[in-house]
Formats: structure tokens, sequence, C-alpha cells
């Protein structure tokens, strides 16, 4: 019976044993996906990093700065503003003579949907 009872202990403790072994094996695992995870997440955050800074040569090479673009349309608008100012200037007298002619012209007419009475 002792040697039964000795039998159940060491199985017992083999099965204790091999339990922490599992639990041990698990922790490593969980350690190793999550350290896995972080490297890939830093070579990710690496790597758009790297994208980032070639799209930013590449914009500053073929679109030039923003600062750049903001000036050349202030300065567009101004070249436009300055040509339609220009164009008011040298048609405005002859704007406003129409205007009064055709104000002071005035003709006395039927409309042509009022009815001719005979």
């Amino acid at each position: 019976m002792a040697s039964q009872s000795q039998g159940v202990q060491q199985l017992l403790a083999a099965e204790k044993k091999a339990a922490e072994r599992v639990a041990e094996a698990r922790k490593r695992k969980a350690r190793r996906l999550k350290q896995a995870k972080d490297e890939a997440q830093a070579e990710i955050e690496k790597f758009r990093q790297e994208r980032e800074r070639q799209f930013k040569e590449y914009e500053a090479k073929h679109l030039g700065s923003q600062d750049d673009i903001a000036l050349k349309i202030k300065n567009d608008t101004h070249v436009k503003i300055d040509a339609m100012n220009k164009q008011v200037a040298h048609n405005k007298d002859a704007v406003i003579k129409r205007i009064l002619q055709l104000v002071n012209d005035i003709r006395p007419e039927m409309h042509t949907n009022a009815k001719k009475e005979e």
C-alpha cells in the first residue's frame, strides 16, 4: 500500500511539475509574441517615418514648399485684381454713359401683349 501511495505521490508530483512547465512555456510564448509584436510595431513606425520623409522630399522637389505655393497664389491674385481694376477704370465712363443714355432715352410704346383696340 505504501508503494502505491508513493507511486501516486510521484505521479501527482510529476503532473504538478508538468503543469508548471506548461505554464512556464505559455508565459515564454506570450513574452515572445509580445516582443515580436513590439518589434513589428517599431519596424512599421520606422517604415512609416521613412516613407513620410521620402514624400516630404518629393513634395519639396516637385511642388515646392507650402509657403512658395501660398506666395505664388497671392501674387497671381494681386495681378488679376490689378488687371480687373484697370479694366474697370478703362470702361467706367463708357458704361456710365451707356446706362444714362438708356435711362434718359424713353420711347413710349405699347407692349406686344396689350390688345389693340379698333
